[in-house]
């Protein structure tokens, strides 16, 4: 069964590539967000396997996004953050979020988000 993602991202651009990327690559993407409050709204309606967070989604922050996706309670339990910034410009708030990891946007396909969620299961077998 294919993985279900859902994507959060202000970019029409990006939203659109990145969907036919993750789909030639066998993920399933099962919706797309445009801001902080759609995400949540979509997420609660499709349940999908993984969230990808872009870490800026239209001035609002990525990491108060996914406190909230994969916080206490929230409708994802796997979510990665994404950006076209570099990850040494965020590192400390990566590792205090919820999220699973960080994606370059550049990095971004079903291998890379795969190896983020096998870390994260070994992470909760440890």
């Amino acid at each position: 069964m294919a993985l279900r993602c859902l994507i959060v991202d202000d970019s029409p651009t990006f939203l659109q590539e990145a969907r036919e990327l993750l789909e030639e690559d066998g993920i399933s993407v099962v919706g797309i967000a445009r801001s902080g409050e759609e995400a949540i709204r979509r997420a609660r309606e499709l349940r999908p396997d993984v969230a990808l967070v872009d870490i800026d989604v239209g001035g609002e922050s990525g990491f108060a996004v996914v406190r909230r996706l994969a916080g206490q309670g929230g409708p994802v339990r796997n979510v990665i953050l994404i950006s076209s910034h570099a990850e040494e410009e965020f590192a400390e708030l990566i590792e205090v979020s919820p999220a699973l990891g960080f994606l370059a946007k550049a990095e971004l396909g079903a291998e890379a988000i795969e190896g983020l969620l096998a870390a994260g299961r070994q992470r909760e077998l440890d």
